[in-house]
Formats: structure tokens, C-alpha cells, sequence
């Protein structure tokens, strides 16, 4: 099987996703900032919309593969499995020895691996486990927190953990430690599943020093990539994997990845939250991003390792234009334009669609003047219900991760 995404709007073949499971009842109002939440979604409708975005994508040709699935497939070795155990305890930061130790017994006692894998998702819960003969500091520190391993919420976005590039993946370092340890998964899978090991080439690794997010990474073209520079993305990430591509690596097709500065903040924490690609020679664009827009052309440079970088000044609709090879750009902004309905459909993902094929996208309900806009220049919208899913600031395309798109 292993990785082929050239593009964002190629007609999609293969998808990984993440049904919400406990991991959201494990949300509660004094932990929502740790855990990287605004509210709690009601994990019922959540999985209920969850599943019609599944079923929409099976309706459209796509094949749905879900990420336990392939981790539990992953642990049918034993060997990878109690690897994975230690792992998943020393990335929980887990230290006392003897709640280590628990901790492992617990697990080791889950028979069932695709229930194993939901239980390291869903957080590990005191009650859960014999009291402690003697604690350290740090646990007596912590003794009202409930979890010994905290969960997993934001997994649903399966866009961000890694990005699939060409043949390969950027495996990501994420912004905070709470979203790293959902990286452990996809590294399983890749080292060890047998439909993707040895096929997966990875320009970037999760031990890495700088943070870089899915989000923030699109296949624009067989030769450009747009990488965004973000609340979640470090500049110096950018670099290494244009290194790693230009001058480490089998894909000979990369020849310029764009560098797009956007602003630092919550409601614009990914580029693709205010920015995709939806048709050949269309995008969706919050327009709090329209104006001076900082954009750097990075190239392969004469000297090995070096890299060219430039800055562009051009308006973002030439630019797009030039590295699409179309005549013109059409950007369709999120809520027309006005402020105050663009703020709101922006803050429930107005502008992050997922393209399907050319001019074809999966959209919230909630954002219907969005969504009206789209449709009056010639886009086809799938609508799915996203009164739960929305709540995690995420939209279609957060919650899926390509795989497979035609050639």
C-alpha cells in the first residue's frame, strides 16, 4: 500500500481516520486547557457525525482505514507489543517504578489489541489500578489529578500527527506534549505494520528538535509544497525537511516547497484552518490573512545542503497561479468577507474543507454562508452535521489524513 499524495484535490483513494471514543468523557472543565480543548463534545453525536463523514467518503470511492485498526494490527507481535508498552509509560511520564510496573501489568492484561490500543488513547485512570505503596514527590505533588496517563482528545484530527508527502511523511514533532504522544501510533505503524513498513520514506521524525504539525503542510503540486509557518510550526522545521527532500532523499519530483507566515494565534493555528485548495484554480481563504501576506520561496540551492530562500512580494493569487501553472486564482473567502460571520464560520473551520476531487469538498453544515459561496462558484459540497465535531477546532480536513490520491 505505503504513501502516494501529490496534491490536494487529485481524486482521493485511501484515508486515515480516528472514531472519537473515550478519550472525550475523559474531558473535564479543569483540564480542558492541558488537554488542548475550548468545550467538551458530546461523544455520542460526536461519533454519530464522525460516522456520516465516514460514510460520505465510502459513497465517494474512498476506502476508510482507521487508525486502532492498524495500530492494533501493528501489536499482534508480542515483542512490538511490550516494546510498546514501556514506550507508551516513559512517554506518559511515568517514573515511579512501582506504578510503572502496574501500569504494564494492567495493559499486558488487555487481551483483545484493538481494545488495548483504545485503552492507551482513552487515559489511564488512578481508580484503575492498585494504590501505591510509597510515592515520590511528584505523585503527592499531583495526587488530585485523576490520570496516570492522560488522554488522547485531539486524536480525531488525524491531519496533524504526520503529513503524507509524495511517497513519504513528515513525522511530526508536535506543538505540545499532550499531541506528541499521538505520534507514537503512526511511528508503530510504519516501522512495523506489514502494508507500510520499508515503503514510507520520512523527511522528518518525531524526536526532532523543532515542532511542525500536519495542519500545517499541503501538497499543492507534484513539485511545490506549501508549508506554513504558524503557531505550531517552526521556520527551522521547514528547513529540515527541504533539506532532507532536496538533498537526502528518493523524491526527485519536490523542486520548491512555499513558506506561508501566518498569524500566531488559536483561531489560526494551522495554515490550512484559513486556507485549501478546492478546485484546480480555487482556494477557501480567511480574509484575516489577505493583505501583506509573507511568503518565502525555498529552492535546493548550488552547494550541498544549502538552501535558496527568497521572499516573494507578489499578491498570494500570482503566486498560486505561477506554481499551479493556471492562468488565474480564484479566492472564495470564508463568510464573504464580513467580519463577523467570517470570524464565526473561521472559528468552527469555514475554510478548512476536504477536497475529494477537483471542484468536490466535504464541509460543516454549521458554516452555510460558507458554504452558499462555495457552491455559487461552481463547488460541489458534501454537508455533514458538526455540532460535536466543530468543538474541537478542527474541520474535514483535520479530521483526515490522505493516503492514497490518483496519480
Amino acid at each position: 500500500m505505503g504513501i502516494r499524495v501529490t496534491s490536494e484535490i487529485k481524486p482521493l483513494k485511501q484515508v486515515l481516520l480516528h472514531r472519537p471514543g473515550a478519550e472525550i468523557e475523559n474531558l473535564t472543565p479543569d483540564y480542558l486547557e492541558r488537554l488542548l480543548f475550548d468545550d467538551i463534545p458530546f461523544l455520542e453525536v460526536a461519533q454519530q457525525e464522525h460516522d456520516t463523514f465516514a460514510e460520505v467518503l465510502r459513497q465517494n470511492g474512498v476506502e476508510v482505514l482507521y487508525l486502532h485498526k492498524l495500530a492494533a494490527k501493528v501489536i499482534e507481535d508480542k515483542e512490538v507489543k511490550e516494546t510498546f508498552i514501556n514506550q507508551f509509560i516513559e512517554e506518559a511520564g511515568i517514573t515511579n517504578l512501582e506504578l510503572h510496573k502496574n501500569v504494564y501489568n494492567f495493559l499486558m492484561k488487555i487481551e483483545d489489541n484493538e481494545e488495548f490500543i483504545r485503552k492507551t488513547m482513552s487515559g489511564i485512570n488512578k481508580n484503575e489500578l492498585p494504590k501505591l505503596d510509597k510515592k515520590s514527590l511528584s505523585d503527592l505533588a499531583e495526587d488530585d489529578y485523576p490520570f496516570v496517563a492522560d488522554p488522547m482528545p485531539n486524536l480525531y484530527f488525524t491531519r496533524d500527527p504526520f503529513a503524507s508527502i509524495g511517497n513519504g511523511v513528515s513525522l511530526n514533532k508536535m506543538y505540545s506534549v499532550t499531541r506528541n504522544r499521538e505520534t507514537i501510533y503512526a511511528d508503530y505503524i510504519f516501522k512495523y505494520h506489514p502494508e507500510f513498513k520499508d515503503q514510507v520514506e520520512r523527511f522528518y521524525d518525531r524526536n526532532f528538535e523543532h515542532h511542525i504539525e500536519g495542519g500545517d503542510i499541503l501538497n499543492l503540486t507534484e513539485k511545490t509544497l506549501a508549508i506554513g509557518i504558524s503557531q505550531r510550526t517552526q521556520a527551522n522545521a521547514i528547513e529540515h525537511i527541504a533539506k532532507q527532500i532536496f538533498f537526502n532523499s528518493g523524491n526527485k519530483e519536490i523542486e520548491t516547497i512555499l513558506a506561508f507566515n501566518i498569524p500566531n494565534n488559536r483561531a489560526m493555528m494551522h495554515l490550512d484552518t484559513v486556507f485549501t485548495q478546492i478546485d484546480i484554480d480555487k482556494f477557501t481563504i480567511h480574509p484575516g490573512i489577505q493583505g501583506p501576506l509573507q511568503v518565502f520561496e525555498v529552492t535546493k540551492g548550488d552547494v550541498e545542503g544549502e538552501l535558496n530562500i527568497e521572499e516573494i512580494n507578489a499578491p498570494l493569487e500570482e503566486i498560486l497561479a505561477k506554481h499551479l501553472g493556471v492562468e488565474k486564482v480564484t479566492l472564495i473567502q470564508c463568510g464573504g468577507g464580513d467580519k463577523v460571520i467570517a470570524d464565526r464560520e473561521q472559528w468552527n473551520d469555514g475554510s478548512n474543507t476536504l477536497c475529494i476531487k477537483p471542484g468536490e469538498v466535504i464541509v460543516y453544515s454549521r458554516n452555510y454562508v460558507t458554504n452558499r459561496l462555495l457552491q455559487e462558484n461552481g463547488i460541489k459540497t458534501h454537508i455533514i452535521p458538526s455540532s460535536e465535531l466543530s468543538r474541537g477546532r478542527g474541520g474535514p480536513r483535520c479530521m483526515s489524513m490522505p493516503l492514497v490520491r490518483e496519480a
